[in-house]
């Protein structure tokens, strides 16, 4: 129905949906923690989707403390960036077209994040991949942004297709996909490392490491900035890339049940969190660099996940939803500003130009930087360092590549703070952000500095405001009687980590950017940036071992035996019609002949045979 309204008509009905969703759930949350349900859940059957044997799924929601502060992210940080899309997108081709995509992003994601089963939760799950494939592509004119999409697609394919399998096996030995009953039935039926659990497990985790842009599965999130800024935003803020931590949260008792796997969570959420980090520190693109970023934050919420940190993974998930949808959106405002330029080389000064985007901007980045005791984004973060220390499955190792994680964040961080609003003016904007553009700007912003007051450390007051809640849904780690003292001792760490990191960005992009330039051009330096610049080649490694084998395997299975067999049919069929059609020759004597030869040959059969 797009075309037939005008663009007024298509932002009231693709907006205000997303806004009374999000009304919706915030009534909805107030009554569930005001009179929170006997059972500490709310659960509603719509109809009965397939009943088949033992087999009924149904459509049927599940509301617990996870999926309402999932439901609460999606429908109030989606509505701001639909807000903000109204006035982006204004003059583009497609405005309705984007608008649907859009709502149909938020709608599949509410889907996954409420199911009560597992095949529900997969129907979202595969609404937002095909959502994500039409708004990278959105642009589809220009074939880079289809290589994008279909890249996009592909590479999330690859684990759904285990999270597919995963699925197969739990029903093929516990009979049931209603989440609640299949996670008590595993409790019940295998044992802790049985192979089964730690199968299940594995499978769910290639699911989980492809939707979330996670090692070896990550390639796709960088190309994934095709797309128009505010889907980028929606993607790493709160819909798609969280869609993997969530699903490991909602079946941790599968985890709990395979340490193995839980600790590859751990290992696979460290080693992204630095490999993405590095690749941050050397990008010009500013939309790639929040691109490594979302999957760098990613990473730390899968180290949370791995060492049992439930809550502080999912309270990190809500926090980044808020500072990420804030950068992408104030990075959607520079760009648009600079006629659609996006190298931060050539920005520079912007701060007094576009000044509410800057000190928004600067709150959004200090919070990803973790600036100590300000920024939500150091509660967050520095909870998830914590428990990758004290917790029974953390690990020092664990730790420290996380802290390395937070140095490499602030550096990147303020690198792209420096380039892009300080020094010297480069061009002059075209245009200013409209109200539009600077509310959701403002109210993310505030969000950003105050939204981790929730949960403060024992050491700085003790407020476990978001774990108590979470801890209805989610099991509670216990992290031993290491004292105020220690905990208070690692924050100073983190926090001199951080200011230490943010130092050297100032030195090298702001204060004297000739270091950063000599070291760029040394022979290492030079090397390092090329290997980091892209994506430490796993596009190329891949583009080796998968693309171009497959191929060459199809360019040759075209003209395999089976398509030899008929295509020979086919000449004999073309001999046989050209042999026979030359005997048309429209001459009654040849004719005549041909009936006699055809006479004496059928007597000759019937008398001699």
């Amino acid at each position: 129905m797009g075309p037939r309204f005008t663009r007024t008509g298509v932002a009231i009905i693709g907006v205000g949906s997303v806004f009374v969703a999000a009304i919706l759930a915030i009534l909805q949350g107030i009554n569930f923690i005001g009179s929170p349900p006997d059972h500490q859940y709310y659960s509603q059957t719509l109809w009965s989707w397939i009943t088949i044997g033992g087999f009924a799924p149904r459509i049927a929601f599940h509301l617990d403390a996870l999926s309402l502060v999932m439901m609460l992210i999606i429908t109030f940080v989606g509505f701001l960036i639909h807000f903000y899309s109204v006035e982006y997108m204004i003059a583009e081709e497609g405005y309705s077209r984007f608008f649907a995509y859009m709502n149909l992003f938020v709608g599949s994601m509410l889907i996954l994040v409420l199911a009560d089963n597992l095949l529900l939760l997969y129907l979202g799950w595969e609404g937002v991949g095909l959502c994500s494939y039409l708004l990278i592509g959105f642009w589809y004119k220009d074939p880079a942004n289809g290589r994008a999409a279909r890249k996009a697609f592909i590479v999330t394919r690859v684990g759904d297709t285990a999270m597919a399998i995963g699925l197969f096996l739990l029903f093929t030995y516990l009979g049931k996909l209603q989440i609640q009953e299949l996670m008590g039935a595993a409790s019940q039926q295998w044992p802790i490392n049985s192979p089964l659990a730690v199968a299940a497990a594995a499978l769910l985790l290639g699911g989980a490491v492809g939707k979330s842009a996670q090692l070896p599965l990550q390639t796709w999130l960088p190309d994934a900035m095709a797309g128009p800024t505010p889907v980028s935003a929606l993607i790493h803020a709160a819909t798609m890339v969280t869609a993997g931590v969530y699903l490991i949260a909602r079946t941790h008792v599968l985890f709990t049940l395979a340490p193995v796997v839980q600790l590859v969570v751990a290992i696979i959420g460290a080693a992204t969190l630095l490999l993405a980090g590095f690749s941050a520190l050397v990008q010009r693109d500013i939309k790639r660099v929040l691109a490594y970023s979302t999957i760098s934050q990613i990473g730390y919420m899968f180290l949370a996940l791995g060492v049992g940190a439930w809550s502080a993974a999912i309270f990190h998930l809500m926090i980044h939803a808020f500072f990420k949808a804030l950068l992408f959106l104030g990075a959607g405002v520079v760009i648009l500003s600079l006629h659609h330029e996006q190298d931060m080389f050539e920005m520079g000064g912007l701060r007094r130009q576009l000044p509410l985007t800057f000190w928004a901007f600067l709150a959004g980045a200090a919070s990803l930087a973790a600036l100590p005791l300000v920024t939500a984004g150091f509660y967050s973060k520095d909870l998830i360092l914590w428990e990758a220390w004290a917790s029974p499955q953390g690990r020092p190792w664990l730790w420290g590549a996380g802290l390395l994680g937070a140095l490499l964040t602030s550096i990147y961080t303020f690198r792209m703070v420096f380039l892009t609003f300080f020094g010297e003016a480069r061009h002059q904007i075209s245009q200013r952000p409209g109200i539009f553009m600077q509310i959701p700007l403002v109210i993310l912003a505030i969000l950003s500095l105050v939204g981790g007051f929730v949960e403060i450390p024992r050491s700085l007051g003790s407020r476990q405001l978001f774990s108590e809640f979470m801890q209805t849904a989610l099991p509670v780690m216990s992290v031993g009687h290491a004292g105020v003292r220690v905990e208070l001792a690692f924050q100073v760490i983190a926090a001199l980590v951080t200011l230490f990191g943010i130092y050297l960005s100032y030195l090298f992009f702001l204060s004297r950017p000739r270091l950063a330039q000599d070291l760029a051009r040394s022979s290492l330096g030079a090397a390092l940036h090329r290997f980091w610049f892209a994506g430490w080649g796993f596009d190329w490694l891949y583009d080796k071992l998968f693309v171009r084998p497959f191929v060459w395997i199809a360019q040759t299975n075209k003209n395999d035996f089976f398509d030899l067999i008929y295509d020979a049919i086919a000449w004999w069929t073309q001999a046989a019609y050209r042999a026979l059609s030359g005997t048309e020759t429209g001459q009654v004597r040849w004719y005549a002949m041909g009936i006699a030869i055809g006479a004496v040959a059928i007597i000759a059969i019937a008398v001699f045979l």
